[in-house]
């Protein structure tokens, strides 16, 4: 089984911009675990980034800050960096070629937002016949109020971690993830 480490959209618009990442604490430490944790030689890591291509984009507005990667995570080693358009990292994108080439079977999920592009590419992935591991700790989230409703970061990141783990996905913290090898 080999194994690749997506890291998608760990960029400043969730540290400093319109969408602050809330929940849960520590995601971005443990997302940096296990990217120094897979450059040791483990696991290829693929480091993805959103572009919002839409003219009036006020967010993810590629050129801007809040488009840039975190700083900590552009000091780490990336074996691929991506940019994607879409919710899933496979729309539109070389990411399932690349993996195809190297006999990459497993992805394994980090970053942010738990349930929109880690959850959609999970099942992209899953759709596709590869393995997937979600980390529960080295993904996150934060409160969503909209037309439909209101809810909380807490009860949006458990609830995408459940219906992850009941069909698409093992749900892993990253020190179990780092345990299996």
């Amino acid at each position: 089984m080999k194994e690749a480490l997506l890291v998608i959209d760990v960029q400043n618009e969730y540290f400093t911009g319109k969408l602050p990442v809330s929940y849960p604490d520590g995601s971005l430490d443990n997302i940096l675990r296990a990217m120094d944790w897979a450059h040791d030689g483990r696991v290829p890591v693929v480091v993805i980034q959103h572009t919002n291509a839409a003219p009036e984009a006020v967010t993810f507005r590629k050129g801007t800050h809040g488009w840039e990667l975190h700083d900590e995570v552009k000091r780490r080693h990336a074996d691929l960096v991506c940019e994607k358009t879409l919710p899933g990292s496979f729309t539109g994108t070389i990411l399932e070629s690349w993996l195809k080439e190297r006999s990459i079977s497993t992805v394994t999920i980090a970053g942010y937002m738990t349930q929109m592009c880690c959850d959609t590419t999970a099942r992209q992935a899953f759709h596709r016949n590869y393995a997937v591991n979600f980390l529960s700790d080295a993904t996150g989230t934060l409160l969503i109020s909209n037309k439909a409703g209101t809810i909380g970061a807490a009860d949006l990141h458990l609830a995408t971690l459940v219906t992850q783990q009941q069909r698409f996905a093992r749900v892993l913290t990253t020190a179990e993830w780092i345990m299996e090898f």
